[in-house]
């Protein structure tokens, strides 16, 4: 079976990381529940959403995201049974290459470069399992596609949903 893996909000927490920066430059205090069912810049006052906006612009935004929980050992266990690949939309945020490949090499070095895919859509991807955050990925996905929760996403209804590593695991492994 070959499984592909999203980065951004399914194994590294890029909406907590939006969060953090603008409550501290902001004098904010935001909460996730704050922010359901929207994507951030949306929770922002509209003067505020292009400095939001331009967060993963910044160098050291992708390097220094935080790992989901559980996604280090589940992602491992499934290696060991399965093709994993990491699958990230990289070429949105073109100087997040390097930061993402980095950080792939310090959270998760079992999954190997020639497993890693920073691509732009994600519609070439072929295999048997897609786990992701977001639905313009998931949709023309064939095989079966799984949204990983976040923020944003929480009043999708459309695929199969886990919320958190352990819900993988219990699927997959």
């Amino acid at each position: 079976m070959t499984i592909f893996v999203d980065m951004d909000e399914v194994i590294a927490d890029a909406y907590n990381a939006h969060l953090n920066i603008y409550n501290q430059e902001f004098n904010a205090q935001l909460t996730l529940e704050d922010c359901y069912g929207k994507e951030f810049w949306q929770c922002v006052p509209k003067e505020h959403q292009q400095s939001i906006k331009d967060h993963t612009r910044r160098d050291g935004f992708f390097g220094d995201l935080k790992v989901i929980a559980d996604s280090q050992e589940v992602l491992e266990a499934l290696s060991k049974k399965y093709e994993v690949y990491i699958a990230s939309a990289a070429m949105e945020f073109p100087q997040s290459l390097r930061e993402k490949s980095d950080w792939l090499d310090k959270h998760f070095p079992f999954i190997p470069w020639q497993n890693r895919i920073l691509c732009g859509n994600k519609h070439v991807l072929k295999g048997d399992v897609l786990i992701d955050d977001r639905s313009k990925n998931l949709k023309p996905f064939e095989g079966r596609s799984i949204m990983f929760t976040s923020p944003h996403n929480t009043t999708v209804t459309a695929f199969e949903r886990v919320d958190t590593w352990k819900d993988i695991a219990n699927k997959l492994l």
